[in-house]
């Protein structure tokens, strides 16, 4: 192993350590986000991107910084967009501490969108993340979301429509070892959310709700508020 590896795996193993030990799994957390794309012109292709910033408590114990960007193609004749992004993930550890890791990703989704009954507006993504985790081994990540919205006060999720949203996702990892003799297990975890939407213009929509994960080192709910915004 080199001397570098040898320096660092006592941090890394710190890091783990206070992330997997010393969660508090009754803190409430909460996750801010704000998703947005754009058509490129009259053409099929377009430009996504979003900003997320999730702490392990209300607010200031950083537990992951998102900042990403990337392309998508809708195919003609369907409702099936493909799209893939970079994003540089900054994790923070639990309580006190402001020991960071650092992430660069890239991803690929297939998505596809459909309604049953009028008022149930389902969408279906599968992901597949090929992830470089500071002084880890590459190593990739399966997922896939089912989500879930129904319009309350009308039929439709136009401007000011009132409607809940549901979603459920869940992870496997591609490969088990993270180098410096550590590995986790095939099924990451699992991202359960409901909460109510609100469209502000035909455009631009904000949502508030609830996440519970669960994943093999802690069981932890978050609050989530997003703002989503197509121009």
């Amino acid at each position: 192993m080199k001397r570098k590896h040898l320096i660092l795996l006592p941090v890394l193993l710190l890091f783990l350590n206070t992330v997997s030990a010393q969660v508090n799994e009754d803190q409430t957390g909460a996750w801010y986000m704000y998703f947005w794309n754009t058509g490129i012109k009259e053409s099929n292709f377009g430009i996504q991107g979003d900003v997320q910033y999730r702490n392990w408590n209300l607010g200031g114990d950083l537990q992951l910084l998102i900042l990403r960007g990337g392309f998508s193609y809708a195919i003609p004749t369907t409702k099936i967009k493909l799209s893939a992004a970079y994003g540089y993930f900054t994790f923070g550890a639990f309580g006190e501490s402001n020991a960071t890791v650092h992430e660069n990703r890239i991803q690929e989704d297939v998505s596809f969108k459909h309604q049953i009954a009028k008022r149930l507006y389902f969408q279906h993504r599968l992901r597949y993340e090929q992830r470089w985790i500071e002084d880890q081994d590459f190593r990739t990540r399966w997922r896939y979301i089912l989500g879930l919205k129904i319009p309350l006060n009308q039929k439709n999720l136009q401007k000011n429509s009132l409607y809940l949203v549901l979603s459920d996702e869940i992870f496997f990892n591609g490969e088990k070892n993270t180098g410096n003799g550590l590995s986790v297990d095939t099924y990451d975890r699992n991202w359960l959310a409901g909460g109510l939407g609100y469209s502000l213009l035909d455009n631009l929509q904000v949502e508030l709700g609830y996440m519970q994960e669960s994943a093999n080192n802690a069981d932890k709910g978050q609050i989530q508020l997003s703002l989503h915004h197509s121009f």
